[in-house]
């Protein structure tokens, strides 16, 4: 109930966001005309329409994607011919009979309806359907939670209640400003006589909200031009909501265990394990048959970066206490589509030297069953099969050896080894520590479903191939393309070759997912840093001396680690071949 009142409250902050724009025009069109018959149809068509779309876009298929750009498109032209409606009725009928049903008489019929009392409703549902397709509500915070659910979590009544709240949310701040629109345009009618002016206004207005929406400004130009911010808003919203907070773990989180020597909870027990899709270096486990040892539950996927900085600390757990009835169960939960691919996390399970079985968990099986949100995550579970703690992201490592100390010291065993010192691990590459007192950017995702901070001219085009250019300042975090691109969902994807992205950014180390072309040919790159030629110095583990590389394989990659000095930089990645899907990028 909580999350569904967070949702409603981040779709009534819709209302301060510039994204709304573009609607706007076609709602106070119909300001004038009874809330009931017209305006509330409108609305509600609005909402439906937002949570249907919506719905699937969080779960849908590419094909899904495109059925969406194509309703876009013809709701664009039913807006359009709406709009010539308001200008001119009667040229409409003339010039756009075609369309008459469905566009320039949409209008007509709704007054008719109106003067004769019969209402219009059915007329005020299409526009509000077509509105619906047009409407692209700004990113925040809580819109992105309840994305973010849907997605990972799968389609659910749940997830589409709280699309559905969220759009009411909406629909009631545009109820009342309708409401407020309404009584200025009677006000205005009845002593100024200017009824029919306030109309052309709105249909010029309703015009150019086409035009805008259908050169992307809806959802680029608008959302970098906010005049009133709510995410700050919605963030606190999300603050004092227990257990709301997005998919993606901080860096770093303290353990729910409590401090060294206080009591285990029971947090509950080992769920079943029987919907991996696969199994890794073991036959398929079950719950029943890890009975009796203390077991590790490692939820993982290998382009991570906060997974790959723990993996080293869990391979030595493995290790130490092998032996001595530790069973560590690694979950590869995937991120983007090309961790689905057995053959990659295979290839992935190989190179990492990970020994331990690994479970497969394609559908969100397992992660559904342990509630889990978390990349890496690490559940602690006793030899009756008790979950008696948990570690959410990278760190605490001491800690979370202690607590397999002591379910192990539980189940029996009296001779265990020394426990580890992590101050001592050999961690190279990837897997160093981040530079947490340097760390100023975040986790930046390229693909137009989590893209913030996109600051080349225009916004994202979406599934479609764009020319984008750079802008040739950045603030902090800020990041842009140039050249050819078409930008899915999930990641941006170089039509020609040349293509750069940049990026504004500060600390020690940058990391980028990259996959070569859909036919598996190596596309070839050079970085820059700050216009110039990245220093041999600085060069990542995937970066030659000369700042060159290839991406040969889908991973991430390291690109810089700053030896120096560590302060805010301008990163360029230049491609030399086409192909190129750039999914997201990771600091540390």
């Amino acid at each position: 109930m909580l999350l569904l009142l967070l949702a409603y409250l981040g779709g009534v902050l819709t209302l301060l966001s510039p994204c709304i724009l573009p609607v706007l025009p076609f709602v106070f069109a119909r300001a004038d005309r009874p809330f009931l018959r017209s305006t509330l149809p409108l609305l509600l068509g609005m909402a439906l329409t937002f949570t249907v779309v919506a719905s699937l876009a969080a779960v849908g298929s590419q094909w899904v994607a495109q059925a969406n750009q194509i309703g876009r498109w013809v709701a664009l032209v039913l807006m359009a011919v709406f709009a010539i409606a308001l200008l001119w009725p009667t040229l409409a009928d003339h010039l756009l009979a075609p369309f008459q049903r469905i566009g320039a008489r949409l209008s007509a019929r709704a007054d008719a309806a109106d003067a004769a009392g019969r209402g219009g409703a059915w007329t005020s549902l299409l526009i509000g359907i077509a509105t619906g397709l047009l409407w692209a509500p700004c990113a925040g915070p809580i819109l992105g939670l309840v994305l973010t659910g849907a997605a990972l979590n799968g389609a659910s009544v749940g997830t589409s209640s709280l699309l559905l709240a969220y759009a009411l949310g909406a629909v009631t701040a545009l109820a009342l400003a309708v409401w407020v629109g309404g009584r200025v345009f009677r006000a205005l009618q009845a002593r100024l006589g200017l009824g029919n002016v306030v109309r052309r206004v709105l249909g010029v207005a309703a015009l150019l909200a086409v035009v805008a929406i259908g050169l992307g400004w809806d959802t680029g130009l608008l959302t970098r031009l906010s005049a009133v911010s709510t995410a700050r808003i919605e963030q606190g919203l999300l603050d004092a909501v227990p257990d709301a907070q997005p998919a993606a773990a901080p860096p770093m989180m303290m353990m729910a265990a409590g401090q060294a020597g206080a009591p285990l909870p029971v947090e509950g027990t080992l769920p079943s394990l029987g919907g991996a899709t696969g199994w890794l270096n073991s036959p398929p486990l079950s719950a029943e048959q890890l009975r009796g040892k203390v077991v590790l539950i490692d939820f993982w996927t290998y382009s991570c970066i906060n997974c790959l900085r723990a993996m080293p600390f869990v391979h030595e757990w493995a290790q130490r206490y092998r032996d001595h009835g530790l069973v560590v169960v690694g979950v590869h939960t995937p991120e983007f589509a090309f961790e689905r691919d057995p053959r990659n996390v295979m290839k992935a399970v190989q190179q990492l030297k990970v020994e331990y079985p690994v479970a497969l968990d394609n559908q969100y099986s397992i992660w559904r069953a342990f509630n889990n949100r978390y990349w890496p995550a690490h559940y602690f579970i006793d030899a009756q099969g008790n979950i008696r703690g948990h570690q959410f992201g990278e760190g605490n490592y001491a800690h979370s050896e202690q607590v397999i100390r002591r379910l192990l010291v539980e189940a029996g065993q009296t001779d265990l080894p020394p426990p580890a010192d992590p101050a001592a691990a050999d961690l190279q590459g990837v897997a160093t520590q981040a530079d947490m007192g340097n760390l100023r950017s975040p986790e930046t995702y390229l693909g137009h479903a989590r893209a913030e901070q996109f600051a080349s001219p225009g916004g994202q085009r979406v599934d479609a191939v764009f020319g984008y250019t750079l802008p040739s300042t950045l603030a902090l975090n800020q990041w842009g393309l140039s050249g050819q691109w078409r930008v899915n969902d999930e990641a941006a994807q170089l039509q020609q070759a040349g293509g750069r992205i940049a990026f504004q950014f500060h600390a020690r180390d940058l990391h980028l997912v990259l996959a070569p072309g859909e036919d598996g040919t190596p596309v070839r790159f050079r970085v820059l840093l700050d216009g110039k030629p990245l220093p041999a110095a600085d060069a990542g583990a995937d970066v030659a001396a000369d700042g060159t590389g290839t991406v040969s394989e889908h991973r991430l990659y390291q690109l810089i680690r700053q030896r120096g000095t560590i302060g805010p930089h301008r990163f360029e990645i230049e491609f030399l071949d086409a192909g190129v899907q750039a999914y997201a990028f990771t600091f540390g």
